[in-house]
């Protein structure tokens, strides 16, 4: 079944079709936030809330865009809004101890390539939102630079120019702690 047929099944009050969309993009949004927030409970509220909020909005999504681009947006509009209320409680950010690397639960991968991948994770939640959302689409998720700029609502040029600002300052941050783990 598509995922139009499963809107239009939620629309007309079936839950299991509802239920089925957030089972088949679950983890892309889960992928999202992680990367915007780490893995946190911040992170699970937000990834609960991106599914809310296209449930309550479910009556009035026009299909303009892929429902995955369209919960990716809600994604990293809702990871913004926590990174600003951190911002306002702390004053400034500081990675929390509670805060795990999103590849934690990957425990099959070898030591090196783990060590290595939660570095990275350290090194993004160092970028400020915006870089840190167009790396973690391009970078991490994958996605083109125009569905980036469809997804956060930016010009391809925008994209562009994050991306290449967010990999110098992944190149600044993780040269450090590359070196430290040697």
């Amino acid at each position: 079944m598509t995922d139009h047929d499963l809107i239009e099944r939620a629309r007309d009050g079936d839950n299991r079709a509802f239920a089925e969309l957030v089972k088949r993009y679950e983890s892309q949004v889960a992928a999202v936030v992680i990367g915007m927030l780490g893995n946190s409970d911040y992170a699970d509220d937000v990834g609960q809330e991106v599914f809310i909020r296209f449930y309550k909005a479910l009556h009035g999504f026009r299909g303009d865009a892929a429902l995955g681009t369209y919960l990716t947006r809600i994604a990293i509009n809702l990871s913004l809004n926590e990174l600003k209320r951190r911002k306002r409680r702390l004053f400034f950010y500081s990675k929390s101890e509670n805060d795990k690397s999103i590849l934690e639960s990957k425990t099959d991968e070898q030591p090196d390539s783990f060590e290595n991948q939660e570095l990275v994770q350290q090194a993004l939640q160092k970028l400020e939102p915006q870089f840190r959302a167009v790396a973690v689409l391009r970078l991490i998720e994958g996605y083109s630079t125009e569905e980036t700029a469809q997804a956060l609502k930016v010009p391809l040029g925008t994209v562009l120019s994050r991306l290449s600002r967010a990999q110098k300052k992944l190149q600044e941050y993780l040269r450090p702690l590359l070196q430290e783990a040697v």
